[in-house]
């Protein structure tokens, strides 16, 4: 989702075919100039996953390209396509890093509390995949990518596996939307790591024992808007605004720190001011 916010600050104006032809003043939709674009908000997130509570958090965002290659962040994942952009489409190739928080903080909920708090885990990977531009524009792209990280450190030490279905178009010079689809299947270790109860962790919690196994853990739906205040989509002051729906499954939503103490259902939302040059 936050992809596709920040791929805001790098789309032009929506126009027809015909009337990007007609008009020189609009933007080259294949240009692979340099740029460069920060953003900084608040984020309105549940407090651990499978939570029925919820906090605000500091949020922020790059994105960028130079000499053909770029780079951009996802929530807290730094994502680099090392695979130039070609008109009509292209292929996605890249490395990921990032940090997974989930747990590593206190807990509103004195039952999840009193859990042993987990530690940060330092996720590497990849992505590869497709994205087709200008099917009802000159400026919009679709695209289709799948995502795989690891935990490298002692945390969950465990992969997770994201497909994802991005969609995106400038409306006018100044008015992005977006919306995307994904789902997430993750190991083992992930789902003990974070969603099992121990027969110990349950007599110190008051939680129901529960052991954890991997697979299917939830999809996604997510929605974005973003609009310049000073210049246009391509450079200067703009406020965006974000907003998704997941919900979990099997396992994951069956654990008790879910089924007894959170929900199912889980809820973010984000706003803030972003710059591009």
């Amino acid at each position: 989702m936050i992809r596709c916010l920040i791929a805001a600050a790098a789309c032009a104006a929506f126009a027809s075919p015909a009337l990007a032809q007609s008009d020189p003043s609009l933007p080259d939709p294949n240009d692979q100039s340099d740029s460069f674009m920060i953003g900084a908000g608040a984020a309105w997130i549940p407090d651990y996953e499978g939570s029925e509570d919820y906090k605000i958090v500091p949020a922020a965002a790059i994105r960028g390209r130079v000499n053909g290659i770029s780079f951009f962040t996802r929530a807290t994942y730094l994502y680099v396509d090392i695979l130039p952009r070609v008109s009509g489409i292209d292929f996605d190739f890249g490395p990921i890093v990032g940090v997974r928080l989930n747990r590593t903080g206190k807990i509103k909920d004195d039952f999840v509390d009193a859990l042993p708090e987990r530690k940060t885990a330092f996720e590497v990977g990849g992505f590869a995949g497709i994205t087709a531009h200008g099917l009802t524009n000159p400026y919009d792209a679709l695209s289709f990518r799948l995502d795989v990280v690891k935990d490298m450190g002692n945390a969950h030490e465990s992969t997770v596996i994201t497909p994802t279905i991005d969609f995106g178009t400038p409306l006018s010079r100044t008015l992005y939307v977006g919306a995307s689809a994904s789902a997430e299947w993750a190991g083992n270790g992930y789902a003990d790591y974070y969603f099992s109860v121990t027969p110990g962790e349950a007599l110190a919690s008051g939680l129901m024992p529960f052991n954890a196994d991997g697979g299917f853990k939830n999809w996604r739906l997510s929605l974005l808007a973003n609009q310049s205040i000073t210049g246009d989509l391509t450079h200067g002051l703009s406020v965006f605004g974000t907003a998704s729906y997941a919900k979990l499954y099997g396992d994951y939503a069956d654990s008790p720190i879910v089924d007894d103490r959170g929900s199912r259902g889980q809820s973010l939302a984000a706003v803030g001011l972003a710059y591009s040059f």
